[in-house]
């Protein structure tokens, strides 16, 4: 597997995912639950009713200060100064040739004092670039990840399990608060990554284990690092590393609408100068058999991509994914072919998101 297990970072729920029978490997240099009962069977727990995840594993930046606005501003894609306090803000972090470093979610405690959640595998990364480019701002960057477990909450019933835990008032969507949630001071962020009503729970290391122990037990199927994977690709949510790197910008993969040039970002000199992508990222379907996977070749009219995520859908029972292809054939409804272990397999790029909740 490539890192000895001895040498894996655990999270403090690693004894219940042990307990609970999680089949545990190797992700982002952590011992994480990849499942548990099942990934389909958890997928559409989530789905259906609700299900609960440790996401322990990513990574806490905070930034304090007089200027830390000033600074977040500079570092961050999105309009920072439009971010309240108790908001939340998806951005990404770019290069100065507008490549992507990470994308990130912010939330601003207060005035001065913000709170970026990283992807686990950049966190260290990340931290170093925040704290490199706030030479010169009355700002502090501090990496205060030891301080948080995460756990995410997701799914149409996962607010009515948060009620009968909190004591204080959850936030909406997009929207962050401070209560007690089975007894255990949190920060409540209504932000998920399934596409699913939900929020995501930051606490005490410490007390990350009554938290879990009271949600499951109101109802919340434990959930892995798989479902979360086929969650996120039904609704077209990037995924650093396959949809995301620093070989590809922002615009490319269709997050300009996070990108807010005329803030003066780092990156956004480039990006303004690139012009319109040769390439672009689409989410597709396979219209007949097959499962795509990422690194599969894209052949379409316009020339060849390539396929960045692919999994088989629980919910539309057929492979989907995303790819990078030529902008020509970016349209939803174009044919296209992918080739998967020597067989090409029909599919058609489809609008965002590839699952819609049925209408009630």
């Amino acid at each position: 597997m490539g890192v000895a297990a001895e040498t894996l970072r655990r999270t403090p729920l690693h004894d219940r995912h042990a307990a609970a029978g999680a089949r545990l490997v190797p992700f982002a240099g952590w011992e994480m639950p990849v499942q548990y009962e099942g990934i389909r069977q958890e997928h559409l727990a989530v789905r259906s009713k609700a299900g609960v995840f440790d996401v322990s594993h990513m990574g806490e930046i905070e930034t304090t200060g007089p200027d830390s606005e000033a600074l977040l501003q500079r570092l961050l894609s999105n309009d920072v100064s439009r971010l309240k306090p108790g908001g939340a803000q998806y951005s990404v972090l770019c290069r100065e040739d507008g490549g992507v470093l990470d994308d990130l979610f912010t939330y601003r405690l207060a005035d001065d004092r913000y709170l970026t959640v990283t992807n686990a595998s950049n966190h260290e990364r990340d931290h170093a670039w925040f704290a490199q480019h706030a030479e010169g701002f009355d700002a502090s960057v501090a990496d205060v990840a030891s301080e948080h477990a995460m756990l995410a909450l997701q799914g149409p019933e996962a607010r009515a399990i948060l009620a009968s835990h909190i004591e204080g008032d959850a936030p909406s969507r997009m929207r962050t608060s401070r209560a007690r949630v089975a007894g255990a001071d949190s920060l409540i962020c209504g932000t998920g990554y399934t596409g699913e009503d939900g929020v995501e729970l930051l606490v005490a290391p410490e007390d990350a284990p009554a938290v879990w122990d009271a949600l499951t037990a109101s109802g919340a199927t434990p959930a892995g690092l798989g479902a979360r994977d086929t969650l996120r690709l039904e609704v077209c949510f990037h995924l650093y590393g396959n949809d995301l790197s620093e070989d590809r910008t922002p615009i490319e993969a269709g997050l300009g609408w996070c990108c807010k040039l005329e803030t003066g970002f780092i990156g956004s000199e480039a990006l303004r100068a690139a012009g319109e992508p040769a390439e672009r990222l689409v989410p597709f379907a396979f219209t007949g058999p097959g499962i795509p996977r990422p690194g599969n070749e894209v052949r379409t009219e316009a020339g060849a991509g390539v396929v960045t995520s692919g999994t088989l859908s629980p919910c539309l029972e057929v492979g989907i994914g995303m790819a990078y292809v030529p902008a020509a054939a970016a349209k939803p409804g174009t044919a296209i072919e992918v080739d998967v272990r020597g067989k090409a397999r029909a599919a058609e790029v489809r609008e965002r998101p590839l699952y819609r909740k049925e209408a009630r």
